[in-house]
């Protein structure tokens, strides 16, 4: 195998004349670009002799199957060592889609995906690129074996002393005085997640992010308040340490507490041991190269330029898919669509045994209903009249492209269970020389990956067929509602709203009903019958035993009762323009939605505008149970569970009627999302959370999550069940949705937009030969109130070598899994514990590697499989994020959001969020259709003469550098000067130039990528909304207390040695 390998050296203990250089592990870095390969340990030790091998401490071993790649030297340089970096304090990622450009660092080499065990393009085996080699010496080596192994011991990274509360407070200043301790229990000692020393805290900025939601801000930040969440989400910050007095932000290897004295504290330590070098006047200290470290944005540029030009044609099994990043055409040829399902491996352990040993999780995220582009085909409804699908008689298995056709096409062999079943004669079809059936292609269920099957009754409830579904909007008319302007833009939206609904490919009208209901401490009803000249009221004021007050005439067809119903939306803002009604209930609203829809004998979808916490008498009362005090207890993981188990019971009444609910908050203060959304979660809703809500500057995004989600496609009263082949079976679901069995995941609703991630363990011995399948089968009732079937089939390579299961990993899908196995933890356990038990799983996959497929090399350095190059620094972004390691602007309610947020995400959307994407739109060429290259996420990429875009799928960021020229502004704002720029901006002005049309182009094209509309917030350098915008640097250190990348890489290479040794 053909090595690139990185030493990099540590002088730590060396003096240094900069205070504020001082840090915990000074790095100094050596690149050692040459190829190794076959050289065992002895050989290496002559290889690679003297200072160089005894000084080594880390480094960074990139293994693929003979091809080899320089560092990326892309971005600007790294600054200085000691430059301070402090990083924003909210951390979130989100989607990243298909055409999405981004930058290319300098190589040697574009890297490919290594090819699967069997390759689908032929010639995509990488080339080897020979390397330079440099060697250079800082200082002489240890005198002994003994000194040797002293040095490696004196390069802790991480430690036990005590740790303090979390800092809090304003600011910009580096030093301790600036930021008292906040009250509440101190950390717990001894944190395995990393911690940083040197950080500081920002207070509550004054504008949030899309699910942030600190209090408003002040009269002179006009117009800008935090907005609802949209769909952002942040990366996990690690937990925090008061800044020590001389040394700056931005130092690296400083994880954990410090084992005793660290290295070279500027005379706090005036003994600090020289570990192996004598005196003498050393080198400037260097930092460990951001540029010689994994880049997401080289990994994601490679894969577009050797991926992106070819169909991905998915006829061979166990292939890994172009990243999602990667915009790239699919052609199904008997295994489904990597939009529908993707997994973390494409070659799987035969034994269960060789799955415990590597530690990778084997993990599908399905897509049930995901949407496609439009040069791709929807799946073929196939209708087989009365008598059903074809299915195994043993384990209902349906049919696909891997049944076996035996005894000249009478019998079928079942692919999961091995079962014959007679073929029924209506189905008979002779079999060609090859054993195929000779209708093979005419057959979507013989040939294709996903297809559809019309249901028969008996797949009906009660053994009816359904009814079709209806929508019931449900609008909050308290005080709050009505005097932000709420009320009236919803009656205005919906009147042209509604004749939007979704509706059957060539249907000329949707046979979805409506029905409207406005509630504060009481419920009313209101009845839109086309025959009355004017709706009418009905009032139930005993919300403790819940009705439908009227039966007929409550559920309409629009366009029968279309002025009836304009008439209604006019009247309500009116009618409740003058109440003084402060308080509201919220599960009477469900009920009385349920009940509706019993009465009607349908499923259907709630949407439910609300505002505040439900204090008024009534079933489902809450009370305010936020208290910060119990972040970083045991008791923090109350602050995620519903504080009653009432609304889990009505969930369950709801999808046993196929009752869905969407979610529209509007809080002012906490409203407890823990509990309000477990209806929407486990009925397969949405949530959609807009802090502050101001009619100026949140309509626009409002209203547009709003058609979205009225418009996309929707199936109701679902019930999915994953079949898998002998030797694995799925055990563990993740998702909105709700399981009453162990098999089957139920939803009221499951829309475009949603994904169930399942989990799959042996439970016996896989061949090699046969590989493994998944059969991914959803029952659903379309929109029209057809029943029907959707099939997903996949197949997996099986592999006894743990070389084969590394090459064919894919590290998003990984994430993705990671993630929402975390934030279901969190429910359970301390946060610490799941942020330790993280840092664990991904510590011994790769040790695994290291120590089974790995060339022989030298225990300083890391190395890593191709595939999952980029773990470190995506699961530092999941450590980071909101919900594992909060800031202290981060509310209880916001991370709750976050969690339900990111447990349906797709991987694009996980992609994004927990790494977004910094576009430079400077650079953008406004003669092209395509996007400026992305660059990394760091402070130190961004130049002061230039206009950024950064995006995580919940919030759009522009910052501007306080020197970008005149011109550049005028054209972008319409304002001459850079202070003249105003924060306050929901839209970017409509100027005629061709930069603003570039710039807004760019912004409407990510939009459109998103599955919720971002709130964008304009960010002036060195304003207080940039310490917002920097929570999103992720590979920096984070205010919260989150490692750099670079720290985290040191402290995961420390966890692999440690279980190495």
């Amino acid at each position: 195998m053909g090595n690139l390998s990185l030493d990099i050296r540590d002088t730590s203990s060396l003096p240094t004349e900069d205070s504020h250089c001082q840090g915990f592990l000074r790095r100094n870095t050596e690149l050692i670009m040459g190829r190794c390969q076959d050289i065992n340990s002895q050989s290496l030790h002559k290889v690679l002799s003297g200072a160089i091998l005894s000084l080594k401490e880390l480094g960074l071993t990139l293994e693929r199957e003979g091809s080899l790649r320089a560092p990326p030297t892309s971005g600007a340089p790294p600054p200085a060592s000691g430059a301070s970096h402090p990083s924003g304090h909210l951390a979130y990622s989100q989607f990243d889609h298909g055409d999405v450009q981004n930058g290319i660092p300098a190589s040697a080499a574009p890297v490919q995906r290594p090819p699967a065990s069997q390759p689908f393009l032929p010639g995509s085996a990488p080339t080897p690129v020979s390397q330079i080699s440099t060697f250079q010496q800082y200082g002489p080596p240890p005198a002994s074996v003994q000194q040797l192994r002293n040095h490696m011991a004196g390069m802790t990274i991480g430690g036990t002393a005590a740790s303090a509360p979390p800092p809090a407070g304003l600011g910009y200043g580096v030093g301790p005085s600036s930021y008292p301790p906040t009250t509440g229990a101190p950390r717990p000692p001894a944190m395995p997640g990393p911690p940083l020393p040197g950080q500081t805290v920002a207070g509550p900025p004054s504008s949030q992010p899309n699910h942030i939601s600190s209090p408003p801000p002040p009269s002179t930040m006009a117009g800008l308040h935090p907005g609802p969440p949209m769909s952002g989400l942040h990366g996990p910050p690690p937990p925090t340490h008061p800044p020590q007095p001389g040394y700056q932000m931005q130092q690296n290897g400083s994880f954990g507490q410090m084992r005793g004295p660290p290295p070279n504290y500027g005379g706090a330590y005036p003994g600090a041991p020289n570990y192996g070098s004598p005196p003498g006047p050393p080198p400037p200290p260097k930092r460990l190269d951001p540029d010689s470290i994994p880049s997401p944005i080289q990994v994601i540029e490679d894969d577009r330029n050797n991926r992106g030009s070819e169909p991905f044609v998915t006829g061979v099994r166990g292939q890994v898919p172009p990243l999602v990043t990667t915009n790239f055409l699919v052609k199904d040829q008997g295994n489904a669509s990597p939009r529908y399902i993707r997994c973390t491996s494409y070659n799987i352990p035969c034994t269960s045994d060789m799955a415990k040993q590597s530690q990778v999780p084997l993990a599908a995220v399905i897509k049930p209903l995901a949407a496609l582009p439009p040069e791709e085909t929807v799946p073929y409804l196939v209708d087989h009249g009365e008598s059903g699908p074809v299915r195994c008689n043993r384990c209902k298995a349906y049919m696909c492209p891997f049944m076996q056709f035996i005894e000249g096409g009478r019998r079928f062999q079942c692919c999961f269970c091995s079962c014959v079943t007679e073929v029924p004669p209506h189905y008979f079809q002779h079999l060609d020389h090859t054993g195929k059936r000779v209708d093979f292609y005419d057959r979507p269920e013989l040939s294709l990956g996903s297809y559809e099957f019309l249901a028969t009754v008996d797949y009906c409830k009660n053994n009816k067929f359904p009814s079709p579904p209806a929508f019931i909007f449900m609008i909050d008319v308290s005080y709050n509602a009505v005097k932000s302007g709420l009320v009236r833009l919803i009656c205005e939206e919906l009147k042209s709203l509604l004749d939007y609904l979704p509706r059957e490919g060539n249907m000329e009208e949707s046979a979805i009903r409506v029905g409207f209901v406005t509630y504060n401490k009481v419920l009313h009803f209101y009845n839109v019958k086309s025959s009355l000249a004017q709706p009418q009221m009905m009032v139930v004021s005993d919300v403790a035993d819940m009705f439908v007050p009227l039966l007929d005439g409550f559920l309409v067809n629009v366009n029968e009762s279309r002025t009836v119903i304009a008439s209604l939306l006019d009247q309500i803002p009116e009618m409740f323009a003058d109440t003084r009604e402060t308080e509201t209930v919220f599960a009477p609203v469900i009920q009385a939605g349920l009940e509706a829809l019993k009465a009607a004998e349908c499923a259907g979808k709630l949407f439910i505008f609300h505002t505040s916490l439900p204090i008024a008498e009534a079933p489902g009362k809450l009370k305010n149970r936020d208290d910060r005090k119990l972040i970083n207890t045991d008791k923090e993981k109350t602050l995620f569970q519903p504080q009653t188990s009432f609304y889990n019971n009505l969930a369950k009444d709801c999808v046993a009627q196929g009752c869905c609910v969407d979610l529209f908050l509007f809080p002012n203060q906490y409203l407890d999302v823990a509990t309000l959304g477990v209806v929407p979660y486990q009925t397969g809703g949405s949530i959609y959370k807009y802090a502050y809500f101001q009619l100026e500057t949140d309509q626009y995004r409002f209203l547009n999550d709003l058609r979205r989600d009225v418009q996309k496609e929707v199936g109701f009263d679902a019930v999915m069940r994953v079949r898998t082949s002998t030797g694995i079976r799925a055990t563990d679901f993740f998702g909105a949705f709700y399981m009453s069995n162990t098999t089957d995941v139920e939803m009221a609703g499951l829309d475009c937009d949603k994904t169930i991630t399942v989990e799959f363990k042996h439970d016996d011995k896989l061949s090699e030969d046969s590989g493994a399948l998944l059969q991914c089968a959803l029952l659903y009732t379309s929109c029209a109130g057809q029943r029907r079937l959707r099939i997903h089939n996949l197949s997996l390579n099986c592999c006894t070598q743990l070389a084969d299961l590394y090459r064919n990993c894919e590290t998003d899908t990984l994430i993705n899994y990671l993630a929402k196995y975390a934030y279901r933890g969190v429910l359970s356990s301390p946060v610490k514990t799941v942020r330790d038990a993280l840092i664990n799983q991904c510590a011994q996959i790769l040790a695994c590697y290291r120590k089974n497929c790995a060339s022989p090399s030298s225990a300083g350095q890391l190395i890593l499989p191709e595939c999952m190059k980029l773990l470190p620094v995506y699961l530092n972004c999941v450590l980071k994020s909101d919900v594992l390691q909060p800031g202290p602007e981060v509310t209880t309610d916001d991370r709750a959001y976050v969690r339900q947020l990111v447990t349906s995400m797709d991987v694009a959307e996980t992609n994004v969020f927990f790494y977004p994407r910094l576009l430079p739109l400077t650079k953008a060429d406004v003669d092209s259709d395509s996007l400026p290259a992305a660059i990394r996420n760091s402070e130190e990429r961004l130049s002061k003469g230039d206009i950024y875009l950064l995006e995580n799928g919940l919030n759009i960021f522009v910052w501007v550098g306080v020197n970008v020229q005149q011109g550049l502004i005028q054209n972008l704002f319409g304002v001459s000067s850079f202070s003249q720029i105003s924060n306050a901006l929901s839209t970017l002005p409509v100027l005629e130039n061709p930069f603003s049309k570039k710039v807004r182009a760019i912004v409407d094209m990510l939009q459109g990528q998103r599955s919720r509309y971002m709130k964008l917030i304009i960010v002036k350098q060195e304003d207080k909304l940039e310490m917002l915008f920097k929570h999103f640097l992720v590979e920096d250190k984070s205010l919260s207390g989150g490692a750099s990348y670079v720290d985290f890489l040191c402290h995961m290479h420390k966890e692999i040695r440690q279980l190495l040794s």
